[in-house]
C-alpha cells in the first residue's frame, strides 16, 4: 500500500488531463452534529469551475461519539481515536452510498474533527484518519488540509475561500454562520477572509441549559433582554479589533467568553439574547455597503440573528441560498479542495491564512 504525504510535488493525475471529478466531501463542525456527506461532481469548463451537489446527507452523532469527541478535546494522546474516527466516517460513507456509487467516486475529501487549533503556538489537529477512510471505503482519501499552513507559518484557517473565489465568483461577501462565523471578501480579484465571532458554539451551549439543542429561529433570543453591560464587554475583547488574518476556535471560547458568561444573576434567556446580539454586532460590522453576501451554514436559519444583522446595516443584500447549500457548502468546498489538491493546485491562500505562500495541502492516501 503506497500514501503520498501532502508535501510532494508533480503529483500525477488521475485519467492525464482529467477535468470532471466526482468527490465525496465531509465536514464536521465543533457544533457536534454529526458528520456531513456532500457526493458532488466538478467540472473545469473554459477555466471556470461548475459544481453539483448530487446527495448531501448528515449522519447525527450517537451520544456515544459525542462523548468520545468531547473527551479527545481533553487528551493528548490522540492516536487511537484518530484512527476509530477515521473508520467510523468510512463505515458512515459506506453505509449512506451504495456500493454502484462509491465504485464512481474518484475522491473522498475529509476534513476531520478539529479538537485542538491553536496556531500561533504551531498546533492544529483534525482527528479522522485519512488511512482508515481509505482502508475502509478502498477510495482515495485526502485529508489533513490545515497542517501544512500551520506549518508555513499560518494560521490553518480559513480554508473555504478557496471555493469563494472559485465558484461563488458572484457574491461580494461570504459568510457562514456555524459554530462560530466566517467571512471571505472579495475585491478586485482578489480575496481576503478571516473568523468573525463564535455564534453556534456558544449559543447551543447556552441552550443545552434549557433543555433544547439550539435556538429554533432565535425566538429565546427575540423573547429575551439584551444585557448592555455584558453587551459592551463582549464587543470590547481585543480580538474583535486585531486585523486578519486570525482564526478562533473552541480553546479562545473557553478561555475569554465562557468566564464572561458565568454570572448567576443574569438569567440564561438573557445570556442567549445578549450573546445573539453581540454575533450580530460583530458579523454587521465585517459587512460593508451594499454588497451582495450569500448566507449559508446552520445559523442562517436563525431568523431572528439575521434581522438584527439587517437592522445594523440595512443596505446590505442578504441572500439565503437552497437548503442543501446553506447546510452542506463547507462540505462541497472541501471536496472542491480535495480536486484541487490532487491536481496539484493551489488549495490554501496565503492571503488569507497568513503563511509564507500560496500552497496545495491534504495528506493523499492511494
Amino acid at each position: 500500500m503506497v500514501y503520498l504525504i501532502a508535501n510532494l510535488v508533480g503529483l500525477v493525475r488521475m485519467s492525464g488531463d482529467k477535468n470532471v471529478y466526482k468527490v465525496i466531501g465531509v465536514m464536521s463542525g465543533t457544533s457536534f452534529d454529526g458528520i456531513d456527506l456532500a457526493l458532488c461532481s466538478f467540472e473545469l469548463k473554459n477555466d471556470l469551475w461548475d459544481f453539483k451537489i448530487e446527495k448531501a446527507e448528515t449522519i447525527p452523532y450517537s451520544d456515544e461519539w459525542k462523548r468520545k469527541l468531547k473527551e479527545a478535546e481533553q487528551h493528548q494522546d490522540t492516536y487511537e481515536i484518530d484512527h476509530n474516527y477515521g473508520e467510523y466516517i468510512g463505515k458512515v460513507i459506506r453505509n449512506v452510498f451504495d456500493s454502484n456509487t462509491l465504485r464512481q467516486v474518484d475522491l473522498i475529501a475529509s476534513h476531520g474533527h478539529t479538537i485542538f487549533h491553536e496556531p500561533d503556538n504551531g498546533i492544529t489537529v483534525q482527528i479522522g484518519s485519512g488511512k482508515s477512510i481509505k482502508n475502509t471505503t478502498g477510495i482515495t482519501t485526502i485529508s489533513n488540509f490545515r497542517q501544512q499552513d500551520v506549518h508555513l507559518g499560518g494560521q490553518g484557517a480559513p480554508l473555504v475561500p478557496i471555493g469563494d473565489l472559485l465558484i461563488f465568483k458572484d457574491y461580494e461577501y461570504c459568510v457562514n454562520i456555524g459554530g462560530f462565523a466566517n467571512l471571505s471578501h472579495k475585491q478586485n480579484g482578489s480575496i481576503t477572509a478571516w473568523d468573525i465571532c463564535p455564534v453556534n458554539y456558544v449559543l447551543n451551549a447556552l441552550t443545552a441549559k434549557l433543555g433544547s439543542p439550539y435556538d429554533k429561529d432565535g425566538r429565546i433570543a427575540e423573547g429575551g433582554s439584551v444585557n448592555s453591560r455584558l453587551l459592551n464587554t463582549l464587543n470590547q475583547l481585543d480580538y474583535y479589533t486585531s486585523p486578519p488574518p486570525k482564526s478562533l476556535a473552541r480553546e479562545w471560547v473557553e478561555q475569554n467568553i465562557f468566564p464572561l458568561l458565568s454570572n448567576s444573576s443574569i438569567s440564561t434567556e438573557y445570556y442567549i439574547a445578549t450573546f445573539t446580539e453581540h454575533a450580530a454586532i460583530q458579523i454587521m460590522k465585517n459587512l460593508k455597503g451594499n454588497g451582495k453576501a450569500l448566507f449559508t451554514g446552520g445559523g442562517s436559519y436563525n431568523s431572528y440573528l439575521l434581522e438584527r444583522i439587517k437592522a445594523h446595516n440595512p443596505t446590505i443584500q442578504i441572500e439565503l441560498p437552497s437548503s442543501e447549500l446553506i447546510e452542506f457548502k463547507e462540505a462541497l468546498i472541501f471536496a472542491f479542495l480535495g480536486v484541487l489538491r490532487w491536481r496539484n493546485e493551489t488549495n490554501t491562500l496565503a492571503s488569507v491564512t497568513g503563511a509564507k505562500y500560496d500552497h496545495s495541502a491534504g495528506d493523499i492516501y492511494l
